[in-house]
């Protein structure tokens, strides 16, 4: 079931079970590369690890809690990008998203992140919009930055990745300036 059609080339996906398996081959030939700045990686080792999640993800969207979606680059899986829970009350969510090493550079990520944030303020009705991202993921950060959210700051040691903590980057926008 597709949610969100980015352009041409990009839409955004339902996850359903019987995409487990081709969720981990993309996540196994970048685990890597991925492991850098993921801490799920490592624990997600064969595709029915992704079943329970996957089914997760359907229920977040179910519940008019944000959703996670696959990526579709000309019609192949190359990522998952969506929105974490979202709080109704004060109208903000944040998003998250990772794509698979062999997909960066086409400029997939800014034009499905562009999307989620249409989204979020169109339909959704939000006001805010956060993004973190590791402070080194240098990759990452350039898609908020592209779209002209705002670097709030840096919370430092956020996260655990496997042997360490590193910081993340806090990014925001407003529906007023993104569409001012």
């Amino acid at each position: 079931m597709y949610i969100l059609k980015v352009d041409e080339e990009i839409s955004l996906k339902l996850l359903e079970p019987t995409d487990a398996d081709e969720l981990f081959t993309l996540v196994d030939e970048s685990r890597m590369y991925l492991r850098r700045w993921l801490p799920w990686v490592d624990e997600m080792q064969k595709a029915t690890d992704y079943k329970p999640i996957i089914t997760m993800w359907f229920k977040q969207f179910q519940m008019q809690d944000g959703f996670q979606a696959g990526i579709y680059f000309k019609g192949k899986l190359v990522g998952v990008a969506g929105f974490h829970a979202i709080d109704w009350e004060n109208r903000k969510t944040s998003i998250g998203y990772w794509l698979g090493e062999e997909s960066q550079g086409y400029g997939i990520m800014t034009r499905v992140v562009k999307k989620l944030v249409d989204f979020a303020f169109d339909e959704y009705k939000l006001n805010r919009i956060e993004i973190q991202c590791g402070e080194d993921n240098a990759q990452s950060r350039a898609i908020p930055e592209r779209l002209g959210f705002v670097k709030e700051g840096v919370v430092r040691e956020a996260e655990y990745l496997y042997d360490h903590f590193h910081d993340l980057v806090t990014y925001s926008i407003l529906f007023k300036e993104w569409m001012g």
